[in-house]
């Protein structure tokens, strides 16, 4: 879910010689990040749960606060291992359960997707997928970072 492209624009302005793929399911937050025209950068419409990449074509994946809207996560999971090439990482950054402030206002919001995980949760769908997990925290306590390997 890279959204309008935001965190892809910080990286690209740091590591500009990189290459950036961002996937989201929002036709018009793709419109948005593709008018941002960045060399180096794709943005693709397409389903995080069912990536839409040949398998062995990326060495990360960032995966940046939209994981705990998606309904079937292990696919995710499965899809980042397909695509990662060996050695590969997935860094992904969401909340964990011990988050009690923005999760219950995001449900008021209308946002009733949301689900949160716990550590051991998250730990173990990348292991089943066959990712090593690298490291697995809840920094400042309520939000999930993650680190596996392919």
């Amino acid at each position: 879910g890279c959204g309008t492209g935001a965190v892809i624009e910080l990286l690209h302005e740091k590591y500009h010689n990189a290459h950036y793929v961002g996937l989201d399911l929002t036709p018009d937050m793709i419109a948005v990040a593709q008018a941002k025209s960045l060399n180096g950068c794709e943005f693709v419409v397409g389903d995080a749960e069912d990536l839409p990449f040949p398998a062995n074509s990326f060495d990360a994946v960032l995966s940046s606060n939209s994981f705990h809207h998606y309904p079937n996560p292990e696919k995710f999971f499965a899809g980042v291992a397909r695509v990662l090439r060996p050695g590969g990482r997935l860094i992904l950054r969401d909340y964990t359960l011990r988050n009690t402030f923005e999760l219950p206002l995001a449900r008021l919001a209308g946002h009733g997707d949301v689900r949160i995980l716990k550590q051991s949760q998250f730990r173990a769908m990348a292991e089943e997928a066959g990712l090593s997990v690298l490291a697995m925290e809840a920094q400042k306590g309520w939000r999930a970072h993650l680190v596996a390997q392919k």
